[in-house]
């Protein structure tokens, strides 16, 4: 993503400037050298010289997650507006630290990245929802699917990851937020999950498929389906169901308007990657983050929804390990099931 981010900044976001770019990999330096250096993009392997940086204004997050927390308190201490990929950490207490630190420093423009909440149809969604279209939201349905991938790397990426939930359905948990309000409270998480291709993600806790159930005071339900293991590519999707009709969002996905007719039958393409069907949203992103920066104004989100977002994540992940449903109170305190 450090790479996507970089070139959104470089070549599509008109109002900023890509001044330089850390990173502690070789290769990675060696790709920013042919891809970067030769604009003028200052090459560093170390994030705190990169900090240092004259006339450096805002910084894009995009590191492994482990520390995605660490850079951005680090970057708001040398006075930095901040974009940080998600999610801000896989711990909820890492994760409220960097809450903390903005609000220590109130005039930064401090974000987390969900991107789908910069995607065109998510946003017609959500303001037809907010019109009352489909009368109160009541049921969310939401999926991220990855592509298979069978070399291995979603094994060794779960030593980092936090597991399924808190990387995959990050995004749907994000989006049960928006949809149902971001001041919904959590009554209970209930989750399960097998492992059908990659058994061996188990070794760090996870899976490559899983189900989750979020249950929300008020009477809301958030059902998430997350995988590792589709044929045919990226398949993310939501379905919104109110009390006086529905909508529902790239539940057929498709890389463009293209049908293929042939003896077979009729079929379309997949985008193959969670990118590919974002690409959009990540440069919307961009721009307004800048747009914010530069005229002021506000976010438009909460940071404080990133680490509830991670909360929830974290509760689905655990049950999903633990077998056992998990309950909250109203104050967002755990309980047993017997006092509610």
């Amino acid at each position: 993503m450090g790479k996507r981010h970089a070139l959104h900044f470089l070549n599509s976001t008109p109002r900023a400037e890509l001044v330089a770019i850390s990173t502690p990999d070789d290769a990675e330096i060696d790709w920013a050298k042919q891809h970067l250096e030769p604009f003028g993009v200052t090459l560093y392997k170390s994030y705190e010289d990169m900090l240092a940086q004259d006339g450096l204004q805002a910084v894009v997050i995009a590191s492994i997650t482990s520390v995605h927390a660490d850079q951005a308190i680090k970057a708001m201490a040398a006075d930095k507006h901040v974009l940080c990929e998600k999610p801000l950490s896989t711990s909820v207490e890492v994760s409220q630290s960097v809450i903390d630190a903005a609000t220590r420093r109130p005039h930064l423009k401090v974000m987390c990245g969900f991107s789908r909440r910069f995607d065109d149809s998510y946003r017609d969604a959500h303001a037809k929802t907010t019109s009352g279209l489909i009368g109160t939201p009541s049921i969310l349905r939401s999926q991220t699917c990855d592509k298979l991938d069978p070399s291995g790397f979603f094994v060794a990426y779960a030593q980092h990851s936090g597991g399924i939930f808190v990387d995959c359905s990050i995004h749907d948990i994000d989006l049960a937020l928006w949809f149902f309000g971001q001041d919904s409270k959590v009554k209970s998480v209930v989750a399960n999950g097998i492992t059908a291709v990659q058994p061996g993600l188990r070794k760090w806790g996870d899976r490559d498929n899983a189900v989750g159930i979020v249950e929300f005071y008020g009477g809301k339900i958030a059902y998430f389906f997350a995988s590792r293991m589709m044929a045919a590519g990226q398949e993310d999707s939501t379905e919104i169901i109110g009390t006086q009709g529905k909508l529902t969002v790239n539940m057929q996905p498709k890389v463009n308007l293209v049908d293929v007719y042939e003896k077979r039958g009729v079929r379309r393409e997949f985008p193959a990657t969670c990118y590919e069907r974002f690409k959009d949203a990540f440069v919307r992103e961009a721009n307004e983050f800048v747009a914010i920066c530069l005229d002021g104004g506000e976010l438009p989100m909460k940071l404080e929804g990133a680490v509830q977002a991670v909360r929830i994540g974290c509760a689905l992940q655990e049950s999903l390990i633990s077998g056992e449903k998990i309950w909250f109170d109203e104050m967002g305190r755990r309980v047993e099931r017997s006092r509610l």
